[in-house]
């Protein structure tokens, strides 16, 4: 069943998924070479439950962590642990938090100081991409249309491989709810989309061909080729007109101009 939020539970998502802009915010000041990933999870979830959140990865079908971070050719769901941080590397942080009844989900990809412009460019375009999505996903349209948009921009113009095997997904008093959101698809195909319908657009793009494997460890998924992989998500209100976006990036971008140790990738309005 595809469930629709009225406003009040739209304000309670909204809570949710800013706390979670505000978790990645805190991951933009402390990220640098030489942290472990495991130590920015505990940075976050101690962040989150300071601030009467719940990480809503922790204990999720297992899993073991807060955040899932995934560093360079990591696509997904890569475990925090003793891999330092080095100045050449890509760090995809996605973070849920769960409030008031509901989930948000956020990711955002960090790029270190010595990445190289190619790299740059891959994170702008997959950035662009979300943003062309969470424009589909207005009252009449279908999950086709916001799949087609992104995929026809990085692969289609861009060249770059769209993961098939993860997608998108609705959210709201679960973290996974119907329906799947894919990056690759037809216009006007899918489930139609209706006001107050939510769901969390998540890009996941590769710098070389789309397949991926998944690690023995049963979580992390990279690019079977070893290219990079780049993340963006927000959490989205279906709205008539224009979409909501409930998350936000613009604590990470501020923290991010304040962190030395990172490059500022575009803003999707500067591009």
């Amino acid at each position: 069943m595809i469930y629709t939020k009225t406003s009040e539970q739209l304000e309670l998502m909204r809570m949710s998924a800013q706390m979670v802009g505000k978790t990645l915010a805190v991951v933009a000041e402390k990220v640098r070479p030489g942290l472990t990933t495991e130590e920015l999870d505990a940075i976050a979830e101690e962040f989150i439950r300071d601030n009467g959140g719940e990480p809503s990865f922790k204990g999720y079908n297992g899993f073991p962590a807060s955040l899932c971070i995934s560093v360079n050719d990591h696509v997904v769901h890569g475990i925090p642990g003793k891999k330092v941080i080095q100045d050449n590397d890509v760090v995809s942080v996605d973070c849920g938090v769960f409030m008031n009844g509901f989930h948000g989900d956020s990711a955002y990809s960090f790029l270190m100081g010595g990445v190289s412009d190619d790299v740059v460019e891959l994170a702008e375009v997959t950035m662009r991409s979300l943003y062309l999505g969470i424009d589909q996903a207005v009252d009449g349209n279908r999950v086709g249309d916001i799949s087609h948009a992104i995929q026809s921009y990085c692969e289609g113009e861009k060249g770059y491989g769209i993961v098939r095997e993860l997608v998108g997904h609705g959210i709201g008093k679960s973290l996974h709810e119907a329906p799947e959101v894919p990056n690759f698809g037809s216009k006007g195909r899918g489930p139609a989309l209706r006001k107050g319908m939510t769901f969390a657009i998540e890009p996941m793009v590769n710098m070389g061909k789309r397949n991926v494997i998944q690690e023995s460890d049963g979580w992390t998924i990279r690019t079977k080729d070893g290219s990079v992989s780049m993340h963006y998500e927000h959490t989205v209100a279906v709205d008539k007109g224009k979409a909501e976006i409930l998350s936000t990036h613009e604590w990470v971008e501020e923290a991010i101009e304040r962190n030395n140790n990172l490059i500022r990738v575009k803003a999707f309005t500067e591009q």
